[in-house]
């Protein structure tokens, strides 16, 4: 049976990329639960797993002693993630868009880029150390 109450969560983890893989199987599972479609899983999986990523290599530098906070709630109509990293922040405003000029052949932007796509609703606490990202269910469109 699929739940219908609204859970919220937090977890801490060790700032590695192995550390995040299970934070992700443990979310997408309650999506599942939730009855979030296809399309909805595919893009927070893309979109969870670029911002723990970018929260490892650039917020934290990939030190395993500093750690990610991923803060967490899912009701039948959406999800809302918070990451926050111990890191020293960044201006999410100055990352070029990678599908211009010379930043098409840079690897830097393409995570900020999918997450933005992705996700409904994206946003940087003022130190840019906390990521909050939301993504509504898709909604059934009416027959007619």
């Amino acid at each position: 049976m699929a739940s219908k109450t609204p859970i919220s969560r937090s977890i801490a983890v060790e700032s590695t990329p192995s550390a995040i893989v299970g934070v992700c199987r443990h979310i997408l599972a309650e999506l599942e639960a939730n009855n979030f479609s296809q399309d909805d899983i595919f893009a927070v999986h893309l979109a969870l797993e670029e911002a723990l990523i970018n929260a490892v290599e650039h917020g934290n530098k990939m030190d395993s002693d500093k750690k990610l906070k991923i803060d967490y709630s899912v009701d039948p109509d959406k999800i809302e993630i918070y990451v926050t990293d111990d890191g020293s922040g960044f201006k999410p405003n100055a990352v070029p868009d990678p599908r211009y000029g010379e930043n098409l052949y840079k690897t830097g932007g393409r995570g900020l880029f999918l997450i933005r796509s992705y996700m409904d609703v994206v946003e940087f606490n003022e130190r840019g150390n906390r990521m909050h990202i939301v993504r509504y269910k898709e909604k059934p469109h009416a027959s007619g």
